[in-house]
């Protein structure tokens, strides 16, 4: 069986019945809406969100979920879906997942409208249920998220970014939302309990863990697939790069900093700063921060007694950093 599938087995019938519950929270009374909400749904990712949200709660509750699990789970996929098409927009991205972006099809214009839409319903679908615990946890996500995405575009003229800088823009930027799911997971069946900040921070190490394992890609740091220096053509500071950046001379450091404002297009010089990046160390650094993250994430789960939903979790932490893609 698959890896994801595993993960996925013991939430199978949330999951199925999540799917309904999701379509139907997207649900509009104009054409249009509906026609670019169906397009959304059908072309799903892993959907590692939602899994989160029902694997927490179900580790937590005897093995049972209830309604506000799934609203839970449908917000946080609402609000994500909505921050999908704004970065679309904001990337000039014409594809996502291999699929055309609702930029690509429908142009800017709807784009932002139909993630204006999508965050609308997910609030409402909190208020309208009087979840405002739940609803607490998703605006400071989103809170985050935005200001994560702005101090990275802050540092990045500067390329002066430090490593604690660089684990805040992370947390903020991806952590933040894989911890939102589990703590929401945890605040749907057991609010006001310690559980649901033991089970953010959880997602938090989690997540800070997946975008190393991202940022580790860009180098080709697995068998397969080649360099893909994506990071550097757009300036983005990631952890090896800063790595080396710290472990090298001053005419090194102007050379590496000069090859990224001004040389970033040129694949030559490119994969000379990968090279210089791998030769500094950069990759075997960050792989330890990763599975640094990714223990102190499963030493908390190990507080907890073992069962399915556990076993899941644990495998779902092993899968963010073996993943190949």
């Amino acid at each position: 069986m698959k890896i994801v599938a595993q993960i996925k087995e013991p939430v199978n019938r949330e999951m199925e019945l999540f799917e309904d519950k999701f379509r139907e929270s997207m649900s509009s009374k104009v054409a249009l809406l509906n026609r670019i909400t169906h397009y959304i749904v059908n072309r799903k990712g892993k959907q590692m969100r939602p899994m989160f949200v029902f694997l927490t709660a179900k580790l937590l509750n005897d093995g049972t979920v209830n309604e506000r699990t799934y609203r839970g789970a449908s917000v946080i996929e609402l609000i994500h879906t909505a921050t999908l098409v704004h970065d679309d927009v904001v990337d000039e991205s014409y594809k996502r997942r291999g699929f055309f972006s609702i930029n690509a099809l429908w142009k800017n214009k709807i784009a932002v409208l139909v993630g204006d839409y999508l965050l609308s319903k997910g609030l409402l679908l909190s208020i309208d249920h009087g979840d405002f615990d739940l609803l607490r946890i998703i605006s400071v996500a989103v809170r985050e998220m935005s200001e994560g995405e702005l101090l990275q575009i802050e540092k990045a003229r500067r390329l002066d970014i430090t490593e604690e800088v660089y684990y805040d823009i992370i947390r903020q930027k991806t952590a933040t939302l894989i911890a939102a799911c589990c703590s929401l997971g945890a605040c749907s069946v057991k609010p006001e309990s310690t559980d649901v900040e033991t089970f953010r921070k959880f997602g938090e190490l989690c997540g800070m863990a997946f975008q190393i394992k991202d940022d580790l890609f860009d180098y080709g740091a697995e068998k397969i697939g080649k360099p893909t220096g994506i990071d550097i053509k757009e300036q983005k500071m990631t952890l090896p790069l800063i790595y080396a950046l710290n472990h090298c001379s001053k005419k090194e450091k102007s050379w590496v900093i000069n090859s990224i404002k001004n040389h970033n297009k040129d694949k030559k010089r490119v994969k000379e700063v990968i090279a210089f990046v791998k030769e500094k160390g950069g990759l075997d650094y960050a792989v330890d921060k990763m599975l640094s993250f990714k223990d102190r994430a499963l030493q908390l789960l190990h507080t907890y007694p073992e069962s399915d939903y556990r076993n899941a979790l644990e495998l779902m932490v092993n899968y963010v950093v073996d993943r190949k893609k």
